[in-house]
């Protein structure tokens, strides 16, 4: 970064570092002790499509990468588009594989990055279920190397977190994981497939 940026306030980028999803598996360790949370064994990777045969050619070889797994129980990979027009990746795992569903999100990102579709990764989430049925998930943003908690509220049409609750989950893991620190960009993910 130069003189010029400084004066004008401009930053940097964080780079990614997926290496930072395999502190999944222990985060699920203290978030189970802390707030009654389990993995669900859903996972997803959200991206904004692009078209063209190279994105496809990249979806494709992801897709196959994911389903060559042989110890892969229950329904493969699977392609979502949501309300908004975004790309979700959505793995299904038992929900004591939570290692597996990591390496399976961490391989996503990877190919993704690899292929030159690293800018269109959004974030990756892992969903969690407490024994009340309360939903969680613990988003990480690619573009900003951090997680946050998402937690929605059950029931009707109205779209609303229980801030309490995420709050709640950031202290409990702030020795496990990268929190993003500013919660404006702690963005709800409202239907997001494997959550």
């Amino acid at each position: 970064m130069g003189l010029l940026d400084i004066l004008l306030g401009r930053t940097k980028p964080v780079a990614p570092d997926l290496d930072r999803l395999f502190a999944l598996p222990s985060a699920a360790v203290t978030l189970e002790a802390a707030a009654g949370f389990t993995p669900t064994g859903q996972g997803a990777v959200c991206y904004a499509t692009v078209e063209g045969a190279a994105f496809e050619q990249s979806h494709r070889e992801v897709r196959a990468l994911l389903d060559a797994d042989t110890e892969r129980d229950g329904p493969p990979v699977e392609l979502r588009q949501d309300d908004y027009g975004y790309s979700w990746l959505v793995s299904h795992r038992a929900p004591d594989q939570l290692h597996a569903l990591v390496n399976d999100l961490h391989a996503v990102n990877s190919q993704m990055e690899v292929n030159g579709f690293g800018p269109q990764l959004l974030c990756s989430l892992a969903g969690f279920r407490d024994r009340a049925g309360r939903r969680l998930a613990l988003v990480y943003l690619y573009k900003r190397g951090t997680f946050y908690p998402f937690a929605p509220l059950p029931g009707g049409e109205a779209q609303r977190r229980d801030n309490a609750l995420e709050l709640q989950v950031r202290s409990a893991l702030a020795g496990d994981l990268r929190i993003e620190q500013d919660l404006g960009r702690w963005f709800p993910v409202w239907g997001a497939p494997g959550l």
